[in-house]
């Protein structure tokens, strides 16, 4: 029965059955009936007026249309084939990957193994190879490339990974997959290259007259544009309108309009209309019917489904690839992989993307297929650029892409230039795009060019490296024939390029608009490459390159410019005749690009190092060397003149060019090649004829002949830089001899002197290193031998925590240093002048840098030598030492002097005993008496040296200077031997002074020590030091700290902070127990950090007022610091600050000990404890009635009793700071407005004084140092006046706040009467309870009519008893949630409170507890203490206090044994065990219904990294985004502080924080760094830094490769590792709280002139 009888998805077996059983049909009924089956429910599913749900148009596609085709193929259940196919073939995996990158995705090329760059591998396919173990590099894919695992011809050993390793293949081909792939692949086909003219077929058209306004992807269009237009033209909101431009910028397509035809017309003309008003080139919009637009989807679908199915069998693919590349039944239609091929252009992103991964999956993965194909490619290659040249997409979405793949197979490279002449089908297609550049004599110009284009004609010289990139090993005639037409069309293209874009000396004026050279040069550097490529072929058989250099010979002598254009003359200098054509540089035209005449000598070069110059004479006429070095002459001549400023008024583009042409990326197929040139001709031609025409190009033969004069000093100035130039060029001629074929050197050699005269200028990183070698050496990096040449010459230095490692010269390389070394720039020839003088200072040396001795010529190049001893030189020699005897500093240069130095040894070696030899030596003898060239002296002597054998004048001199050295220092050492024995008998004579000193002193700090190392208590010492003076950074004065005086301040920092919590991402508010209880897990915390500069208030207020008013007016000021928040940078060190701490002066307590003894009879901790109760019911009472009960009026002052003082009083600016200090930290620590009249403003100030402490021990403890001591000043000096300025806060807030808040408190460790609610001892932190109560104490003590506070006996018993109470429940707070029984002392005495407290949680709390554990869980509450007790008394510790326990229970007035604190205080601690455990919460906990904190708490670290950083791509590679399904390129980031892994800079993850969008990197430090993040992004290999919605920086990851260097973005690409110290250094950065710091000045040097929206990240 026909398919268009099933009307329902209700049948869906029917489905199946009736495909299955297709099969009994002939192929044209059968194809009839699947297409009427899809034109049927294709429309059913896709493209409906109402957008499908998540999942379920997928769902309707796999049961209705793709499952039916499976059945269809296999003749049963598709599962049930499947499972019989994998049981013939033994594995499903394929034996090649072919997987398609993405953009972004992580690839890895084997330097070992690879046969070139482009051969790279999936991760995936990389750690399963043995390729891991290898040296390799990693980088970041473009997109549109795939794994090259298990291509044979890609790798020179380990072609497979494990997964992938080729095994037996079964082919399976039935004829029901070859008729449904045809069927299917011609609809797919005919869909995706719709033409409005097309209709549809009978099978698939519909009745539905609807149709879609489709608005397409481009690239001129910016998302605003979309944006704007959308909201304009079809009236949707703006939110619409971004989710239509994202659907576009992803697909390339999207249907923003459904209707009628009339209506969607409308949309068009709107679109077009509105998009024309932004640029004038309209948005691409087209009106579709929902059925075509419905096929065409589905057509994408038939696309990935190709895939899957193929990827089955060898056979099911082999199948496809047959279909695809099957002639068309009708000729004039090409094969359907064409068709699709030659419509790319007109395709949408997502239809090429579907086009392209089907390509890669079927044609590219078998070697038959793959040629046929690239045949295909090659055959339309030309109309494929063209249509690349007219779009506007990017070239890794176009199908020339594909290049790539096919042309970098050796074999396939042959085969297209044996049977398509690919080299000539490229380069005619180059032509031909470029025609239009030429002007009238068939050279380029390309003044007014479209860059655009003209880059992309660029991108097509890539496919000629491509096919180049490996040379053959056999020579066939038929390969030698291609080849050779193929460099016939290319020598065709260079000949439209010799002497393109002459220029002329501008004289008079200067010239009105600079000629375009960027394009020139561009093109150039496109084929720097392909000039060597096809050098390296010829190179490899010997007819080809002879052959090649007749072709190249012939090329040069048919171009249409002409060397010379007027007839020859003779010139006469010392009896010598040149008959040449006369020329100028100065006056006629000169062009700076002559490729043609390069590659000849590059040619000329590989013939004499291949032994074939002798077989040239029967492949060319005689040469004529001076024509042959007239051009590459004009070219130096030229940089010449440029170097003397004589065409400064042709402007900046002719010194642009001369740089290039001079430059690193251009001079080896350019300033290389001219030299060469030079070399060759000055080989071949008589010296002293070479020398005049030298002479004559140079414009100064007049000058050297004595024929010319001048007065003009500018003139003058310039033949004197022209003799330098000259001298130079003399110079490289004759000494650079490191080319292969010149000199007998080998390519390492030629790296070796490179690398050795780039060291010489100072030590270099690799990056640096291999940045400045040469391009030609630099490719061969790749082939890893780089680092064998560079061993061998250098040392290389590790780096430390920063910077990177270096590599220094070897001391025995320093010989090898050549100070006119051709390839150094003016700067780099400078710096390695000046490096080596000074190293030769420092050895004692003298300073005269003797040249090395060169290699020797090659035979064809032996003549080069004559040239310094022929007569041109020698009488050029005789007029420059005249003019420098003459002493006339116009008529000479110090430079010009140094050449002739360099060059005058040689002359002498070579001219020795004649008469030229003495007169050179007698000038010498002149010079060397001028004082202008006294600089110069070791230079001279060395050069007298070598014109005399023995020269003693300088031996003498060296003597005498030595014999006055050592008496100098035998005079030294007289003077020092009697200051010696003068010292000895002036102590001999105060020998009592200095033995009485120093006991007496020691026994007065033994006695003061003795005294005063207690810090609580009526035992404690005297505050030892004070504030004392300080000096302002600001005005410089120096002022005393007082309490009446001005206010003096400490800047400091206060954020929020997670270091220290052991619940990673809980957040607190104040609607519980905080601030006033600080949760036990320490979720998150203020701390307060200082950089410890001291400023006058009034000094820092007209500070911050003048930083707010010029900060404003900076551009982006608002992303460094926050002024809205009071941040400004501190003035000397630049540190980041938020507010200011007043120094408060440490109140002087001197205890009386024996009234503080007679109190301690008296007052008990139980007297103590009800005293405090009274004192606190008496004050809520009186609170309320307004009336003191008179039960309770004795009790009630008794708290008086034990003394009283007046507080202290503070000047109005130390008040005011205390304000301004408590206000910040109150807003920042609870993100709230300022509010001065907030209850916890008091709160937050003790909470950031006990967190800033808790996080200094926890660092001092990791660190493993001395707790005091160890700390720096500034951090000394925060600490200290964080301590007082928390400890003033009572006498800054209203009492009954304080009082209050302490009752609040104490109500946690005693009862008290007017608290109820008070939370169990497992829910608060000890400490922060601790500081809280000793702030607040002092405020019980004040009186209506009188401000009190107490007196030093009566504070030193509140901290002793609210130390040992704190103490107590500590004690029990960690036996709780400890575990382990011990033997001893401590252990009874542990078991015995433990039994206590067993009776009163229902025995819930099973086994006895270890001591051990007990103490190292009060430990660091111990350590705090000692530290806060320490800030806020000043009492110093004993000197030998490390933090052991004993020591520290000693300064804390606390028994050794802490247990014995509950032996003390028996009768008062049994009631308030009861107390304590009998709280519900405890037995919530004990049951586990609620997180117990052990303790010692986890110190926390930044999560541990893996240390080879592939590791981490690894996991990125796996990430999935939990909230995008789609293959789009993520950033996955990881957080530092917790290890989760992100999506960052995604709109997918944005979150709302604040009401404000986010990214979810910015989201999750919010809640896991309170608003501080740390994340390193993987694919970029960077750590991003974040303080806040708007601030961030990134900053340096801490992965070294084997060169000691970070690689941000993977740019380099070599194998990254872990450095322990750099992430030590992180972890000590993020610990310290100094990430803002960090920001702060990242930023300040950054000078951000586009803003980064860090939020998004």
């Amino acid at each position: 029965p026909p398919l268009s009888e099933v009307k329902s998805d209700s049948d869906g077996e029917m489905y199946v059955h009736l495909f299955i059983g297709m099969n009994r049909y002939a192929p044209w009924y059968q194809e009839a009936a699947i297409l009427s089956y899809l034109g049927e429910q294709v429309p059913l599913i896709y493209c409906l007026e109402a957008e499908p749900q998540q999942g379920e148009e997928e769902q309707k596609v796999e049961e209705r249309l793709l499952y039916p085709l499976e059945c269809f193929i296999f003749g049963e259940d598709p599962s049930v084939g499947l499972e019989k196919l994998q049981q013939y073939s033994g594995s499903s995996s394929a034996q090649q990957c072919g997987r398609v990158f993405k953009e972004g995705e992580t690839v890895y090329s084997c330097r070992d193994c690879a046969i070139d760059p482009t051969c790279v591998l999936c991760i995936e396919c990389f750690q399963k190879s043995v390729h891991k173990s290898h040296r390799y590099k990693m980088h970041a894919s473009a997109g549109g490339g795939f794994c090259d695992c298990g291509d044979l011809e890609a790798w020179k050993t380990g072609p497979c990974c494990s997964q992938h390793d080729p095994g037996t293949s079964v082919t399976m081909e039935t004829v029901q997959a070859q008729t449904l792939f045809h069927l299917l692949l011609r609809y797919t086909t005919d869909m995706l290259v719709w033409e409005d003219t097309n209709e549809l077929s009978e099978e698939l058209k519909v009745k539905e007259d609807t149709y879609f306004c489709v608005l397409y992807n481009d690239e001129h269009h910016s998302y605003d544009h979309v944006i704007y237009t959308l909201q304009r033209a079809i009236a949707c909101d703006q939110n619409q309108a971004q989710i239509y431009t994202a659907l576009i910028d992803k697909e390339g397509r999207k249907a923003v309009k459904r209707g009628t035809l009339r209506s969607c017309q409308q949309a068009k003309d709107n679109i077009r209309r509105n998009s024309e008003h932004i640029i004038q080139k309209p948005l691409r919009v087209e009106i579709l019917h929902t059925a075509i637009m419905a096929h065409q989807t589905f057509a994408l679908r038939l696309g990935a489904w190709f895939q899957k199915i193929i990827g089955y069998s060898v056979g099911l693919r082999e199948v496809f690839c047959q279909v695809a590349l099957e002639p068309a039944a009708d000729d004039n239609n090409p094969c359907l992989i064409s068709r699709l091929m030659l419509h790319d252009a007109k395709l949408y992103k997502g239809a090429r993307k579907v086009v392209h991964e089907l390509i890669f999956s079927s044609l590219l993965m078998d070697t038959e297929y793959k040629r046929q194909f690239a045949m295909k490619f090659t055959e339309h290659y030309k109309q494929l650029q063209e249509d690349f040249i007219s779009d506007d997409h990017q070239r890794n979405i176009s199908i020339t892409a594909l290049s790539v793949q096919i042309f970098t197979v050796p074999t396939l490279a042959r085969q297209l230039i044996d049977e398509g002449s690919v080299i000539k089908v490229i380069i005619d297609t180059v032509m031909d795009m470029m025609r239009e550049h030429l002007d009238s004599n068939q050279r380029f110009h390309f003044q007014g060019h479209n860059p655009d284009k003209f880059f992309r004609v660029q991108v097509i010289f890539h496919d000629l490296r491509y096919i180049l990139i490996s040379k053959p090993s056999v020579w066939t005639e038929t390969l030698r024939e291609k080849f050779l037409e193929g460099l016939h069309v290319f020598l065709r293209f260079l000949c439209c390029m010799q002497g393109m874009e002459e220029v002329k000396r501008q004289l008079g004026q200067h010239v009105e608009v600079e000629p375009e050279w960027e394009a020139g040069f561009s093109l150039q550097m496109q084929l720097r490459h392909i000039l060597a490529m096809f050098q390296d072929w010829c190179s490899s058989d010997e007819r080809v390159l002879l052959l090649a250099f007749q072709e190249c010979h012939r090329a040069l002598m048919s171009c249409t410019n002409q060397p010379f254009r007027s007839e020859p003359t003779d010139s006469y200098m010392c009896k010598q005749i040149l008959h040449a054509r006369p020329y100028k540089v100065s006056q006629e035209p000169v062009s700076i690009h002559l490729p043609i005449s390069r590659l000849l000598a590059g040619l000329y070069v590989l013939l004499c190092q291949t032994g074939a110059i002798q077989y040239l004479p029967d492949f060319v006429d005689t040469l004529n060397f001076t024509e042959l070095a007239e051009q590459p002459l004009r070219c130096v001549v030229l940089a010449a003149q440029v170097c003397a400023d004589m065409w400064r008024r042709n402007g900046l583009s002719l010194v642009s060019q001369v740089y290039y042409y001079q430059d690193l990326k251009c001079r080896d197929e350019m300033f290389d090649k001219d030299i060469i040139m030079l070399q060759i001709a000055a080989s071949k031609m008589d010296p002293n004829h070479f020398l005049m025409l030298v002479l004559l190009r140079f414009e100064l033969f007049d000058v050297f002949n004595g024929n010319s004069s001048s007065k003009d000093q500018e003139v003058v100035k310039q033949w004197n830089r022209l003799t330098e130039e000259m001298l130079y060029l003399i110079i490289i001629i004759v000494g650079e001899r490191y080319v292969p074929g010149i000199s007998n050197v080998t390519k390492e050699d030629v790296t070796m002197r490179e690398v050795i005269h780039l060291l010489c200028i100072q030590p270099m990183a690799h990056s640096s290193l291999v940045k400045n070698l040469p391009e030609n050496v630099r490719h061969l990096i790749h082939e890893t031998w780089l680092e064998t040449v560079v061993s061998k010459v250098a040392i290389f230095k590790k780096p430390g925590v920063s910077g990177h490692g270096l590599y220094e010269l070897k001391k025995e390389c320093l010989k090898e240093f050549n100070p006119f070394f051709y390839h150094y720039s003016r700067p780099q020839h400078s710096k390695a002048e000046e490096a080596q003088k000074k190293r030769r200072t420092q050895e004692g040396s003298d300073k005269a840098l003797r040249p090395p001795v060169p290699p020797p010529f090659c035979p064809g190049f032996s003549n080069i030598v004559y040239l310094l001893c022929c007569d041109i030189f020698i009488h050029i020699l005789r007029r420059i030492f005249q003019k420098a005897a003459e002493d006339r500093s116009s008529r000479w240069t110090e430079p010009m002097i140094q050449r002739v130095w360099l060059l005058l040894p040689h002359t002498v070696s070579l001219k020795t005993g004649s008469e030229h030899g003495k007169s050179l030596f007698h000038f010498l003898t002149k010079i060397k008496s001028l004082p202008s060239l006294k600089a110069q002296n070791d230079m001279i002597t060395w050069n007298l040296q070598c014109v005399v054998f023995a020269q003693s004048v300088q031996d003498k001199e060296k003597a005498e200077r030595k014999r006055k050295a050592e008496a100098a220092k035998a005079h030294r050492q007289k003077i020092m031997a009697q200051m010696s024995a003068m010292q000895k008998n002036f102590i001999e004579s105060n020998k009592m002074l200095y033995d009485n000193m120093p006991e007496s002193s020691i026994q007065s700090d033994t006695a003061a020590s003795v005294e005063s190392r207690v810090a609580v208590g009526p035992e404690q010492g005297v505050c030892s030091t004070d504030w004392g003076a300080q000096i302002c950074i600001l005005c410089q004065e120096e002022q005393e700290v007082q309490a009446q005086a001005p206010a003096m301040v400490l800047t400091a920092c206060v954020q929020r902070s997670t270091v220290l919590t052991q619940d990673r991402g809980k957040t607190l508010s104040p609607e519980g127990c905080y601030p006033l209880f600080m949760p036990p897990d320490l979720a998150v915390g203020t701390h307060t950090g200082s950089c410890g500069h001291v400023m006058h208030a009034t000094c820092w207020q007209k500070y911050f007022e003048a930083v707010q008013n010029t900060t404003r007016n900076r551009l982006h000021a608002d992303l460094i610091i926050d002024l809205e928040n009071g941040e400004y940078m501190c003035p000397l060190c630049k540190s980041l600050c938020n507010t200011v701490i007043p120094l408060i002066p440490v109140e002087p307590s001197k205890l009386n000990y024996e009234s503080a003894e007679l109190v301690g009879q008296h007052l008990t901790l139980e007297r103590w404890v009800q005293i405090m109760s009274s004192r606190i019911r008496g004050l809520r009472a009186a609170e309320e009635a307004m009336v003191l009960f008179d039960e309770c009026q004795a009790d009630f002052r008794s708290i008086l009793s034990f003394g009283v003082q007046e507080p202290p009083k503070f000047s109005r600016s130390i008040t005011e700071m205390l304000g301004v200090c408590a206000n910040t930290v109150h807003r920042v620590g609870l993100q709230t407005a300022p509010n001065d009249l907030c209850p916890y403003v008091p709160v937050m100030s003790w909470n950031t004084c006990a967190y800033t402490i808790q996080a200094i021990e926890s660092m001092l403890q990791e660190e493993g140092k001395a707790l005091f001591g160890s700390l720096q000043n500034r951090q000394l000096s925060g600490l200290k006046a964080l301590v007082q300025f928390s400890a003033s806060q009572r006498l800054k807030s209203r009492k009954a706040v304080i009082q209050k808040h302490f009752a609040d408190m104490l109500a946690v460790l005693v009862p008290v009467p007017t608290v109820e609610n008070a939370p169990s001892i497992l829910e608060v932190d000890f400490f922060h309870l601790l500081v809280g109560l000793v702030l607040s104490i002092p405020a019980l003590y004040q009186e209506e009519a009188v401000d009190l506070q107490p007196s030093a006996v009566s504070t030193a018993f509140n901290h002793l008893y609210l130390l040992h109470l704190v103490t107590m429940g500590h004690m029990l707070q960690v036996l709780l949630a400890s575990h382990g029984p011990e033997e001893g002392e401590e252990a009874h005495a542990a078991a015995e409170l433990f039994s206590i407290m067993s009776q009163h949680t229902d025995g819930l709390r099973a086994g006895v507890p270890g001591v051990e554990s007990v103490k190292r869980g009060v430990l660091p509450f111990l350590r705090c203490a000692a530290l806060f007790f320490n800030c806020l008394t000043g009492v110093p510790p004993p000197e030998e206090l490390s933090g052991t326990l004993p020591l520290l229970c000693s300064y804390l007035s606390l028994p050794s044994n802490l247990f014995q604190l509950f032996q003390q205080h028996r009768d008062v601690v049994t009631n308030l065990i009861k107390r304590w455990c009998g709280n519900a919460a405890i037995s919530k906990a004990l049951k586990g219904e609620m997180q117990i904190i052990r303790y010692p708490r986890k110190r926390n670290r930044l999560i541990d990294l893996p240390e080879d950083y592939s590791v981490l791509l690894n996991q990125a590679s796996h990430f999935k985004c939990p909230n995008s399904s789609d293959d789009e390129r993520k950033h996955p980031t990881l957080c530092l502080q917790c290890g989760v892994m992100l999506c960052a800079q995604s709109p997918c993850c944005q979150q709302q924080l604040n009401g404000e969008e986010v990214g979810a990197c910015t989201a999750h430090a919010a809640i896991c760094g309170a608003g501080v993040g740390m994340f390193l992004r993987v694919r970029e290999c960077e750590i991003i830094l974040m303080a806040s919605k708007t601030r961030g920086s990134p900053y340096p990851a801490p992965y070294l490769d084997d060169y000691g260097e970070t690689d941000p973005q993977l740019g380099r690409g070599n194998p990254l590792h872990l450095c322990p110290e750099r992430y030590r250094k992180l972890h000590h950065m993020w610990q310290q709280h100094c990430i803002l710091e960090e920001i702060a000045r990242s930023l300040e040097l950054l000078n951000v002139m586009f803003p980064f929206e860090w939020q998004m990240i």
